[in-house]
């Protein structure tokens, strides 16, 4: 009889599931273009390079190594990792039997008579057979969650390299904007000091006077907005290294100068490269092979039950062979009623297919749309740069020289204070065009998932001891 079970049991898993189809849910994926539409040049290989250390900043490759081993987001993404591994080894032990080990003592205490004790110690094993792949569908997409978590976990990391760059750019930004209205009250101040001299050589009105000084509070009420946009920017990237946002980290360091943009890649090597696609991907197959289970739950089970044990009435029958006894049962159960509970898990699991399929989309379509606004940005940012920087040398000279004419009196202070304003916008707008310029860079660099180096503390591989 044994034989005879474990023959029916072989030759029912050798043909599981060769005729049970495989849920598709019906839907258009994208077709990845052959090259970008904002700059077709831009689709070549992309460069072997630390994008990190492209942007030419020691400090700023210090600050992301931090970030990486200290961020409290990046150790939730790693938590959630190991939570997904340790479900993949839960769902992947279905495949094995479960053997337990049992032992009982019972005491009988009869109404007439002495009582009497019974013990038993035992092995129970049980183990279904995957007829038609159910459990090895589980298993699989418990793999799955835990690849597609552990991209998650490099575009997390990925992602807070971004933050930390576009942070440490703020920071610089904002630094320079504060010495720029530093710079503006001094000169405020010294054209007070003119106005002031000019006023008591009679020269001057005293409406100049009062024009001078409401110049120069206004350009002290702009540096303290400068100050306070300077420590929180301060504060912004010391939360993102993990440290109490005190706004003392340090200020110093220029934007980096930016190269012409080289090759990045085709459209669709995104949907390789980008850590969200491919997470993305693996939960929709994830889901598919959910819903194909939850068919399969619909259809019978085979199970195969197995022990043995021994016992008596003394502690030394435990281990008598002459009273151990074996047992191999197996039992098949189709669901008849359950009230409709295994159907609705399998509409259940199919629209979570589906719901996977739009998402792995739209996560596609959103890639693609970050990576063309950076590719078209790139060359219009720079532009934007040149223009600038032009606009605001034409200003400094024009200030200096209308300077020298209101100290000779041809120009009013009017003339004067409109020249100041003039060349403070145009370096202020010279300022922040080169941050947006750099900060559009690294968006390209997220959008292409460029690589970078990363502190060894941040590898999921050394903390799980893998």
């Amino acid at each position: 009889m044994q034989k005879r079970i474990l023959i029916i049991a072989t030759a029912l898993t050798a043909t599981s599931c060769a005729s049970i189809p495989t849920f598709q849910p019906n839907a258009h994926l994208p077709s990845s273009p052959e090259s970008w539409s904002s700059a077709a040049d831009a689709s070549g290989e992309i460069a072997a390079q630390d994008w990190v250390d492209s942007l030419g900043a020691p400090r700023l490759a210090a600050l992301v190594d931090e970030a990486l081993a200290t961020n409290p987001g990046l150790a939730q993404s790693l938590a959630r990792y190991e939570v997904a591994r340790a479900s993949a080894r839960i769902a992947g032990a279905s495949h094995l039997p479960s053997l337990n080990l049992a032992s009982d003592y019972t005491r009988t205490e009869p109404h007439q008579g002495s009582g009497t004790d019974s013990f038993t110690l035992g092995l129970t094993s049980s183990w279904e057979v995957d007829l038609w792949g159910r459990v090895r569908d589980g298993s699989t997409a418990g793999t799955l969650d835990a690849e597609a978590a552990a991209d998650d976990l490099g575009g997390a990391r990925l992602s807070i390299a971004g933050l930390v760059a576009k942070g440490w750019l703020g920071l610089i930004e904002a630094r320079q904007q504060s010495e720029l209205a530093e710079r503006d009250v001094e000169r405020s101040q010294s054209s007070l000091n003119l106005t002031e001299r000019r006023f008591a050589r009679g020269l001057a009105r005293s409406s100049d006077v009062r024009t001078a000084r409401s110049a120069l509070a206004s350009s002290e009420a702009a540096l303290a907005s400068r100050q306070r946009v300077e420590t929180a920017a301060a504060r912004s990237l010391e939360t993102l290294l993990g440290r109490y946002p005190s706004g003392q980290i340090a200020r110093d360091g220029d934007f980096p100068d930016i190269s012409s943009l080289a090759g990045v890649g085709a459209p669709g090597d995104l949907l390789v490269r980008r850590p969200d696609v491919r997470a993305a991907e693996r939960r929709l197959v994830a889901a598919g092979l959910r819903a194909d289970a939850a068919g399969k739950a619909l259809f019978p089970s085979l199970t195969l039950r197995g022990g043995t044990g021994s016992g008596g009435t003394d502690v030394a029958d435990l281990f008598d062979v002459d009273t151990l006894i074996s047992n191999l049962t197996a039992s098949i159960a189709a669901p008849i009623f359950s009230g409709g509970r295994l159907r609705a898990q399998r509409d259940q699991a199919e629209a979570n297919a589906r719901l996977q399929v739009a998402t792995y989309v739209s996560t596609v379509l959103t890639a693609w749309q970050e990576a063309e606004n950076a590719i078209h940005a790139d060359g219009i940012l720079a532009r934007r740069v040149t223009s600038l920087e032009q606009a605001f040398n034409e200003a400094a000279e024009a200030e200096a020289l209308v300077t020298r004419q209101y100290s000779s009196g041809v120009a009013t202070i009017f003339d004067l204070l409109n020249a100041q304003s003039r060349r403070i916008s145009a370096e202020s707008q010279y300022i922040s065009a080169r941050r947006d310029r750099a900060t559009n860079r690294v968006d390209l660099y997220l959008a292409i998932a460029g690589d970078f180096s990363a502190a060894p503390s941040a590898d999921p591989a050394a903390q799980t001891g893998e």
